[in-house]
């Protein structure tokens, strides 16, 4: 099921959560080394590293939401999405409690920050499968003609009637 806000042929949503994730789970990994190392610049950088996360988290949800309402109603997709949005909305949130946590001392940051981060990116896991959910199974943003041998997104060619040849048995 194809649908919401393209670039080059693909949907722009999968393609801007890597940056939220990828900066939310690195601002932990920081974490845990501090833990390990004492250093305090590593709470420094992870404190920098959730407030660009949130700020993409928010900017990956409009677009998430403009392909939310594309998804017709009264389907299981509908649903799932519903949920995808607001875990990861409730991630974005409780990374902004640990960022806001940290403000006041961002080269210590006190337990209840670490707190919040750490269940964060567990909840971060939960979100990433409902969307792989609706990727993977229900076909949610996927083009109609995918298989393994369709043409480029640059082409102009239509993927429909490029199939992939049958298994030999």
């Amino acid at each position: 099921m194809e649908h919401g806000v393209k670039l080059f042929g693909h949907s722009v949503h999968p393609m801007l959560i890597v940056f939220p994730l990828g900066l939310l789970s690195t601002a932990v990994v920081f974490d845990l080394i501090y833990f390990a190392s004492a250093n305090p610049a590593f709470p420094v950088v992870a404190y920098w590293l959730i407030a660009a996360g949130i700020i993409g988290g928010l900017i990956a949800a409009i677009f998430g939401l403009i392909d939310w309402l594309a998804i017709p109603s009264g389907t299981r997709a509908k649903t799932i999405g519903i949920y995808h949005g607001l875990v990861n909305l409730v991630v974005v949130l409780l990374f902004a409690g640990s960022w806001y946590l940290r403000s006041g001392s961002a080269i210590e940051p006190p337990t209840s920050a670490l707190i919040l981060s750490f269940l964060g990116v567990a909840l971060a896991l939960v979100g990433g499968w409902l969307g792989g959910e609706l990727v993977e199974r229900l076909g949610v943003g996927v083009h109609e003609g995918a298989n393994v041998n369709a043409p480029s997104s640059f082409t102009s060619e239509n993927v429909a009637h490029v199939r992939t040849p049958a298994k030999k048995a």
